[in-house]
């Protein structure tokens, strides 16, 4: 899972969350933004103080920042782990922090719980070896899930 946090003025400018931060799911498939997450984990599909619309936006160097989130797998041998990723404007994506807990607010950002996702990397991890496999097996995990839920949706 994936999301990115956007500050806001309720937040004082930082990205945390609890501090009245939004927090928009990425689609991992196509990495593009999913509605957000705002204060009291109310669905918003724009930014509180600019009213810019966050869902549909496409993450620059998407494909660069996977490769970068799945190599940290190796660097450190945890199954679960955080890789948070700044991108500067002139040297891209950035690798800021490996977390060994991370918050699991990311199952707010993206609306979904976190075990199922786990259970299906789990299950593809038998097949997918090295950072590369995982990140195409990560994609189609996630490309699968949007098309089991727009099925349910229709």
């Amino acid at each position: 899972m994936s999301m990115v946090r956007l500050p806001t003025r309720q937040s004082d400018g930082k990205a945390n969350l609890h501090q009245g931060a939004v927090g928009a799911g990425i689609c991992i498939a196509r990495g593009e933004t999913l509605p957000a997450v705002g204060s009291g984990n109310a669905v918003v599909d724009e930014h509180p103080d600019t009213g810019a619309r966050i869902s549909g936006m496409t993450i620059p160097h998407w494909d660069r920042i996977l490769q970068m989130a799945a190599r940290c797998y190796e660097l450190t041998g945890l199954g679960y782990l955080g890789a948070d990723v700044v991108l500067d404007a002139d040297r891209g994506p950035l690798l800021l922090e490996l977390n060994a807990r991370p918050g699991l607010n990311i199952q707010i950002a993206n609306q979904e719980g976190l075990l199922n996702r786990l259970a299906d990397i789990d299950a593809a991890a038998a097949t997918a070896r090295g950072p590369e496999a995982r990140v195409a097996e990560a994609r189609e995990i996630a490309a699968k899930r949007l098309r089991d839920r727009a099925e349910r949706a229709a």
